[in-house]
């Protein structure tokens, strides 16, 4: 069989080491699937995740073209864990600064930082009405 980037295959787990896991494609042809593209996040113990003799759907993802070692992914094919939406706060006014006139340099932000969150929680709580 000839692999291509972007085909999606069942293999079988021939091994597991602690960089990642090594699939069989065929009776010749083996691939390798880095520890992150096993799953999204962090993977604590790889042997809790795969098992040896298991059957997986992998992507191919790269193919070296002078060793012909293949790199899988399982991550390509799961789907993203979904997450909390935000929201965004929508200020009703900007303030711009383009005067010349306006000689403020560069004052220290210690010395403006309670004027800004007094004008951020005034924003908050104008879209929150």
């Amino acid at each position: 069989m000839v692999y291509k980037i972007g085909m999606t295959i069942i293999g079988k787990v021939t091994g597991i080491q602690s960089y990642g896991v090594f699939v069989g494609l065929d009776d010749r042809v083996q691939g390798l699937i880095h520890i992150s593209e096993c799953q999204q996040g962090y993977v604590a113990n790889i042997h809790k995740l795969l098992k040896v003799g298991q059957q997986v759907k992998v992507m191919i993802i790269d193919i070296d073209e002078y060793t012909k070692k293949i790199s899988l992914s399982l991550r390509c094919i799961t789907k993203p864990p979904q997450r909390a939406v935000k929201t965004k706060v929508k200020c009703l006014h900007k303030h711009y600064w383009t005067s010349r006139q306006v000689n403020t340099g560069f004052e220290p932000i210690a010395v403006r930082m309670s004027t800004w969150i007094r004008e951020g929680i005034g924003c908050i709580e104008k879209n929150n009405k």
